[in-house]
């Protein structure tokens, strides 16, 4: 989940440029949103695994897929989440500081899927101003995530602020 950039390497961020006139964008990284401490989590069968294709909806269940914005097109899909979880940088140190839940379904034998595009963006973005928002998950999911989450980095969980905890319960 630590996405620091390795040395020489210019940071993966996103840049918003202004279209007004009196911008003062100064080159790379001017303006942008920061993803660096961003990370997508699948949860897929009750297994949770860090995906960075999932950044670009190129995660492993996303490839080979064609989507559609129509659930019924899915008919025989399972629910695979995208989970946005954010890293938080405090006095202590890390902690997981946002995470954010989007389904989609998968149906790998037909290559066909559904998910709603803009949720997943307007979800990272949640998770990039630390919302929490974990409720759609079952605790199947929750648990698995949580689990993750806490082998992940077991210094990080202990930091993290126990709302977050708690919405994985």
């Amino acid at each position: 989940m630590d996405n620091t950039p390795n040395a020489g390497k210019k940071p993966l961020s996103l840049n918003i440029i202004s279209s007004n006139d009196r911008s003062k964008h100064k080159g790379f990284g001017a303006g942008s949103i920061d993803l660096n401490n961003v990370s997508p989590v699948i949860i897929d069968g009750g297994e949770a695994k860090i995906d960075i294709g999932a950044m670009h909806a190129k995660s492993k269940v996303e490839r080979g897929i064609k989507f559609s914005a129509n659930r019924e097109d899915v008919p025989n899909g399972r629910q695979v989440w995208v989970v946005w979880v954010a890293v938080d940088q405090t006095e202590e140190g890390k902690c997981y500081g946002g995470a954010t839940a989007c389904e989609m379904l998968i149906d790998t034998e037909a290559k066909r899927g559904w998910k709603i595009l803009a949720e997943h963006v307007n979800k990272l973005d949640y998770a990039l101003k630390r919302k929490i928002m974990l409720d759609d998950l079952g605790s199947e999911e929750k648990a698995a995530l949580k689990n993750l989450l806490m082998t992940h980095n077991e210094e990080w969980w202990e930091r993290t602020p126990e709302v977050f905890k708690a919405a994985l319960d």
